[in-house]
């Protein structure tokens, strides 16, 4: 990545349905110069506070301070990754620190997850479960491994199904604070690709919305747009815990720039690559016939090329297939990658499908709004439905999913108006330890709720 090459981002932080309070952080420190690019590159952060008694907010405030201030002080010059990494740890130690101060504050944590987007790619430091997603063209990829229960137990060889079924989701096996070490995990670098956007998103959303969505949300909507949709389907579906979510875009090189677009190793091998190792296959096996059936001199010539042709092409495949962009020492005990392959992909695509199911909920919340009446503008309302159904008559998808999600998100303020918790409940009702299940909220409009997204296989 470039310094020239703009990052549009935006940030969305909520409360939800069920909590009083907002135990979720998020940074986010784009480099000023060239300078401050080349050696640090941008930063943006998500965590996720837990402990109840609002310690969980002054856990992730702190990981949300410390980490930006620690990664961009460091000018030793090393690996942004590890540079990273570090940085994290000492959050750790700042909130290990503040938790062992007093009572009150004891097992306090947070889970944290810091991309850094320089010149030498995308580094992630990932610690608990929030995510990072990548998405790039119609495919979106998540970066990082849950540090939960649920993907501990698969990752040991579990089936996946009996687990979702039977352990609870919200479980969490690392994150930062409760003990004085932590194992970080570090993800890339990452090659950066003009059109790339990155997701990082606490697991109020993933909780309630699938990988396809987020996909299909973040890949085709501006990024402003992107992160209300993203925060108001989370609600829609429940609004069970706090939501955070940062989705930033990488723009295109600058005209005039020389800049030599690193390989993208997502990207499926070229067929014809392997088009011309089935040929050189071929010619080997040609060789050896002719050497089966007496033509010595010929059939050695013909092996010797094919075969040391077939081992180039080979050499190649692998390079491209199994090596991927850099190949980095494991940090920790296998729960990180040291290859380019995602964790798990879902397809990024604005179909009719998810435009369909977004017109189902902007009808369903006009009628549900009529009903109760809420305070919105219904002039704004039906300029987004008219708008929405010229474009969907026009066959752009895009278009007519965007007017579509502004016409949500001008209804989901009379919704959250009317189903917030009010604010009068004493604070020790209000916070509530990470791995607790919340109190059964208000039950959302008719319709309305979704089943939630299953944590990955």
């Amino acid at each position: 990545m470039l310094f020239a090459q703009p990052l549009r981002y935006a940030v969305r932080t909520d409360v939800g349905l069920r909590r009083q309070n907002n135990e979720d952080a998020s940074a986010v420190r784009l480099a000023g110069t060239q300078e401050a690019f080349e050696d640090h590159g941008h930063l943006l952060l998500v965590a996720d506070g837990m402990g109840g008694h609002a310690v969980g907010e002054l856990a992730s405030g702190i990981a949300s301070e410390v980490v930006p201030q620690d990664y961009l002080r460091d000018t030793t010059g090393g690996d942004p990754a590890d540079r990273l990494a570090a940085a994290v740890v000492r959050a750790n130690a700042a909130i290990y620190a503040k938790g062992e101060s007093t009572p009150d504050f004891a097992r306090m944590g947070t889970t944290c997850t810091a991309l850094a987007l320089t010149p030498q790619g995308a580094a992630i430091a990932h610690v608990g479960d929030s995510r990072c997603y990548r998405i790039r063209g119609q495919r979106c990829d998540q970066l990082t491994f849950d540090h939960s229960l649920q993907w501990e137990l698969i990752r040991q060889g579990m089936d996946p199904e009996t687990v979702m079924l039977n352990e609870p989701r919200n479980v969490i096996t690392r994150s930062l604070g409760p003990s004085p070490d932590v194992a970080v995990d570090i993800e890339g670098p990452f090659a950066v690709l003009p059109g790339d956007v990155y997701v990082l998103c606490s697991d109020g959303l993933t909780g309630h919305v699938h990988d396809h969505e987020i996909g299909a949300i973040a890949g085709g909507l501006p990024p402003e747009e992107a992160a209300k949709m993203l925060v108001n389907l989370a609600n829609l579906r429940g609004g069970s815990d706090n939501t955070t979510v940062v989705v930033a875009k990488v723009g295109e090189v600058p005209e005039g720039l020389s800049h030599k677009t690193p390989g993208d190793p997502t990207r499926p091998i070229n067929p014809w690559l392997l088009a011309a190792a089935w040929a050189l296959a071929a010619v080997l096996v040609t060789g050896f016939a002719l050497l089966l059936f007496g033509h010595y001199l010929e059939g050695t010539l013909v092996t010797a090329a094919g075969g040391a042709l077939l081992a180039a092409a080979g050499f190649r495949i692998w390079q491209r297939w199994y090596r991927g962009p850099k190949e980095r020492p494991l940090h920790t005990s296998g729960s990180e990658t040291a290859m380019w392959r995602a964790y798990r992909s879902a397809p990024a695509v604005v179909d009719r499908a998810i435009v369909a199911e977004a017109g189902q909920l902007a009808a369903q919340l006009q009628r549900t709004a009529i009903e109760e009446g809420w305070g919105i503008d219904p002039k704004r309302v039906e300029k987004h439905r008219s708008r929405a159904a010229t474009a969907a008559a026009s066959a752009d998808l895009r278009g007519s999913f965007l007017h579509l999600c502004r016409m949500i998100d001008v209804q989901m303020k009379g919704l959250i108006q009317t189903r917030r918790p009010s604010s009068d409940r004493p604070a020790a009702a209000r916070a509530k330890p990470k791995a607790t299940p919340p109190p059964s909220p208000p039950s959302p409009p008719p319709d309305l709720a979704q089943s939630p997204a299953a944590k990955p296989e």
